[in-house]
């Protein structure tokens, strides 16, 4: 085995290692949640990864996503984690899907092709998409609650959607996904109180109403959550 991945295969053993290579997880939404995710699996051996996002690198991105540099403003965030990401791992299958995901865009994504799914996208409307397609075909999915306006990591938690509290988002999300029959769901959300932030100034993206303040440690704690959740029920 590479010796990049040593110490990984010293903690969950040669068999559990084999089956994080024979592994593809496709990530929606590599921001300041995603990004974190999608290079925790690749630094932990998973063996194919897809990143879902549209969008290129912002300089405002800088303070909370791990593939914004002053560097990789205005590149094309698949790009930029593309090149990271093989970077990290030669041997990656990486696949990049530039495009938002939406009722227009979900039939050219197989979700039935994957191990598992990882939810960090920041609209609703594409979140319960997404949900419920991977419902649909029986492939695993854990979804990123609301990590904007939150200054505390260690009141980040893995629950069931319909054992979270606090969080705006996924107090929508219970409603709207009770609506459409999905019985569960596990997601990492904070049950901090959000914080009312300042105006950032910024445009909101299409789909979003404002613009959440943002600290670098909550996404980033979530998206490893959310990365070790994936792993432990590979490997189990």
């Amino acid at each position: 085995m590479d010796d990049r991945f040593i110490r990984m295969k010293a903690l969950v053993g040669e068999e559990a290692m084999r089956k994080l290579a024979d592994s593809r997880v496709i990530v929606f939404g590599i921001g300041g949640v995603g990004s974190y995710a999608l290079e925790a699996l690749v630094r932990s051996g998973i063996g194919a990864v897809d990143a879902v996002d549209c969008d290129v690198v912002s300089e405002s991105n800088i303070n909370r996503q791990i593939i914004a540099l002053s560097s990789t403003v205005g590149l094309h965030k698949c790009d930029v984690a593309r090149e990271r990401m093989l970077d990290i791992s030669p041997d990656l299958k990486f696949r990049a899907h530039p495009i938002r995901y939406g009722a227009d865009t979900a039939e050219t994504i197989d979700l039935g092709e994957y191990d598992y799914v990882i939810d960090a996208i920041d609209t609703v409307t594409a979140k319960l998409l997404l949900i419920e397609r991977a419902k649909a075909v029986g492939t695993p999915i854990i979804s990123a609650m609301g990590t904007g306006n939150k200054l505390d990591p260690t009141a980040l938690k893995v629950a069931d959607i319909y054992s979270t509290s606090t969080c705006p988002l996924a107090r929508i999300m219970r409603k709207e996904l009770k609506k459409r029959g999905v019985e569960s769901l596990k997601v990492v959300y904070s049950d901090e109180e959000p914080i009312v932030p300042d105006v950032t100034g910024e445009v909101p993206p299409e789909g979003r109403r404002s613009i959440p303040a943002s600290a670098a440690f909550v996404p980033s704690a979530a998206g490893m959550i959310l990365a070790a959740e994936v792993v432990k029920d590979l490997i189990k």
